[in-house]
Order: C-alpha cells, then sequence, then structure tokens
C-alpha cells in the first residue's frame, strides 16, 4: 500500500472486534515505532502493552470510562523516559518524540489491517499506578490497538493545501 494511501485510510476507531491482535502483528507495529527518529536519537519511549481485560477496564476508568478503551482487544501506555530534556529551539523532545514513534505504529497498523485512536483524555497518575510506571516517567498518551468494528467516515475534514502551506515565507 502506498504510504499517502495509508494515511487517508488511517482514522480513529472507537469500535474493536472481539479479535485478538497476533504477536507477530504487534511486534511489527513497535517494530515501526522503533524505526521513528528522536531528538539526539535518545529513543526515549517504552511502551506499556495491556491485553488483559481486567487491567482493560481500569484503564477504561482511567481514561474518563471511555467504553471503547476496554473494547480495544490491546491498549497502550506510550511513555518517555526522559521527559525534561529540552532542544535548542526551547521544545521539550518528549511529547514530540513519542508521539513521532505513536504515528509510525498507527500507520503501520493500517498496513496490518488495525485500526488505532489515540487517548489523551486520561489521569497520568491513576494510568501510572494501574500499569506499575515508575517515577521520572510521563505517559504521553494511551492508544488503542484491534481490529475496527466499525467504518471509516466518508470523508476527513481537511484545510486546502494553500491555507497551510506558505513558501519561502509566511
Amino acid at each position: 500500500m502506498a504510504i499517502l494511501k495509508v494515511i487517508k485510510n488511517r482514522y480513529s476507531v472507537r469500535a474493536y472486534q472481539d479479535r485478538p491482535v497476533a504477536p507477530e502483528v504487534l511486534q511489527t507495529v513497535f517494530e515501526a515505532a522503533r524505526q521513528a527518529p528522536s531528538a539526539r536519537n535518545m529513543q526515549d519511549w517504552r511502551f506499556v502493552v495491556v491485553q488483559d481485560g481486567a487491567v482493560r477496564k481500569r484503564l477504561m476508568a482511567a481514561a474518563n470510562h471511555q467504553a471503547f478503551v476496554a473494547q480495544a482487544p490491546v491498549v497502550i501506555a506510550c511513555c518517555a523516559t526522559q521527559p525534561d530534556y529540552v532542544m535548542r529551539c526551547g521544545q521539550r523532545t518528549a511529547q514530540i518524540d513519542v508521539a513521532i514513534a505513536i504515528d509510525h505504529m498507527t500507520l503501520q497498523a493500517v498496513e496490518e489491517g488495525l485500526g488505532t485512536c489515540w487517548i489523551g483524555s486520561f489521569y497520568e497518575d491513576q494510568v501510572k499506578e494501574i500499569l506499575g510506571i515508575p517515577d521520572g516517567v510521563t505517559v504521553i498518551e494511551l492508544l488503542t490497538l484491534g481490529y475496527p468494528a466499525d467504518r471509516p467516515p466518508a470523508s476527513k475534514n481537511r484545510q486546502p493545501l494553500d491555507e497551510i502551506v506558505a513558501y519561502e515565507k509566511w
């Protein structure tokens, strides 16, 4: 599949089939994350994979009771191990680097016939407690992963290129 087609086919899945994701498929998704670039090549991301139904239900509660979090066969806590490192431009690397890795995973997931949804609405302290994530590590996002039970939207509402791209100056 051509990469632009994968990008266009990716959407936020909020209904999942009751179907496990094979270990080798998960491995491929994580290999995509492993290949992501990071500031100073720190690769400071870590991923906690949750497949146990009872733990997914606890994560659902920590994620504002969004039912699809428990429904997804896999929930991934996407973490940064060096959350305080700042680039010369003044931006923290953790959110950027982990987001790039997550995006690589979401695109590989589409290639594998899977769907994903980024979850930013969660209580980090609860997630850390549930998953035993140590102090000094930041949970950047939760990511649901599985086979979609819903359909992608007919079209995505996206701004025209001439409204988001400028050449040579603003």
